[in-house]
């Protein structure tokens, strides 16, 4: 009975069953099994209701799909080009930097195909590019902001941190903070290749233009103060990372629905009621993660899969590696707010035990399910480029390979470098 009872929650999973309903009846089966009272389960969920930080995550969500709706794709795509546009691979760099800001504020890299490809693969392919570089570019770059803030993938791995009482406390500040170096190394790695692309191109770039400058920075007057404002007033102390998301959310609404009026008030509701799905969904899985991460604890299985990994893992080197190979996996099955509540319980504390940082363990835990969403056969952008761009998903696989590898490089970098991610700590 013991083994069967994992099994059927193994093949209700397969087959398709809700993650949230898998991992609640796995934390139910294993409370009953240690004879432990089922209202630990109703408790443990309460807990995460008492976390203030947890109201930063719909209040980001809500705000990045507010700009989603509106004009500020368009808007970015143009600021960037007049400041970056006058590099060699100006254009590409501008995609690049487009896609990272986008993603950073909605969290959602597929979002920001959906958003910001329709802008920028037909303007490379008017510059001069090759399809599958500029195909590759914009599917690749979707992921790319998931390291900066105020992305909702660090803020969901530092709220999972927190619950589990480590020595080493794990501050969403701090986790802002370490990703910035590492995000900007992939995107200096993507540029320097975009910019050996556009050799024997003469319209990739252009002078840079004073004029249209200006003009960018008022168009986009609303959004500019935006990142300054969050930020700074996040790593001065001025605020809370709770308090930030709330400004933020409110900023957006006023300036998307009040001032410019790019999102009506019959739309708003809609949007509310989407981006409110994801949050849901996010929640809903944290909760019920929540109690089986309790079960774990209490029975000691992070300490029973450590000691089975070190009779064949006796160095950190190694456990990397493996660690590096396993994500890449799990990045192509699970979106990354699933798998960063189910498995970061798991793996952080057996990183801990070889000598792992909890913030150095997140920023490269995000940089590899990054890594995840385009790599072949089933990474989820690949999929998600493939409907937008009405191409096959071999020629996305094609498309992606350059990239995939300059990346990987780069991943094993913020792996094996700790001090990238600790630096500005």
């Amino acid at each position: 009975m013991s083994i069967l009872v994992p099994l059927l929650l193994l093949f209700l999973a397969l087959a398709g069953a809700p993650l949230f309903t898998v991992i609640a009846a796995s934390a139910m089966w294993g409370f009953w099994q240690t004879d432990v009272d089922l209202q630990t389960m109703a408790i443990s969920i309460y807990q995460i209701a008492e976390m203030p930080v947890l109201i930063a995550i719909p209040l980001f969500t809500f705000a990045g799909y507010l700009l989603g709706e509106s004009k500020a794709p368009q808007r970015l795509v143009r600021i960037t080009d007049a400041f970056l546009g006058w590099m060699p691979g100006g254009l590409a760099i501008v995609a690049l930097a487009a896609c990272a800001l986008f993603t950073a504020f909605t969290g959602a890299s597929g979002v920001t195909i959906v958003a910001l490809g329709a802008l920028l693969v037909p303007a490379l392919q008017k510059a001069g590019y090759k399809e599958s570089f500029n195909l590759g570019l914009v599917t690749t770059s979707g992921s790319l902001g998931l390291l900066f803030a105020p992305s909702l993938p660090l803020i969901l791995y530092g709220v999972v941190a927190q619950q589990m009482a480590l020595d080493t406390p794990v501050s969403i500040d701090d986790l802002f903070l370490a990703g910035l170096l590492p995000g900007l190394l992939m995107l200096f790695a993507l540029s320097l290749y975009s910019a050996w692309q556009s050799r024997g191109i003469e319209r990739d770039h252009h002078p840079f233009d004073k004029a249209e400058a200006c003009a960018a920075i008022k168009d986009s007057a609303w959004e500019i103060p935006l990142p300054f404002v969050v930020l700074g007033g996040i790593y001065s102390g001025f605020f809370a990372v709770s308090e930030a998301a709330a400004l933020t959310a409110f900023y957006v609404l006023i300036v998307s629905v009040v001032i410019r009026r790019e999102i009506s008030l019959t739309r708003l509701p809609l949007v509310m009621r989407d981006s409110m799905k994801l949050v849901g969904a996010i929640l809903l899985i944290l909760a019920v993660s929540m109690a089986s991460t309790n079960y774990m604890i209490d029975a000691g299985i992070p300490e029973q899969i450590f000691a089975f990994i070190q009779q064949h893992v006796s160095d950190s080197f190694t456990f990397l590696l493996l660690l590096t190979i396993f994500l890449l996996i799990l990045g192509m099955m699970l979106d990354i707010f699933s798998a960063i509540v189910i498995m970061i319980p798991i793996i952080l504390p057996i990183a801990i035990e070889y000598g792992i940082h909890p913030i150095h363990l997140g920023i490269l835990f995000l940089a590899n399910m990054q890594l995840g969403y385009f790599t072949p056969p089933v990474g989820m952008n690949l999929f998600i480029a493939s409907f937008r761009f009405n191409k096959p998903v071999m020629t996305l696989y094609r498309a992606t390979i350059p990239f995939f590898f300059i990346l990987l490089a780069c991943v094993l970098i913020i792996t094996y470098w700790p001090g990238l991610s600790l630096a500005l700590l």
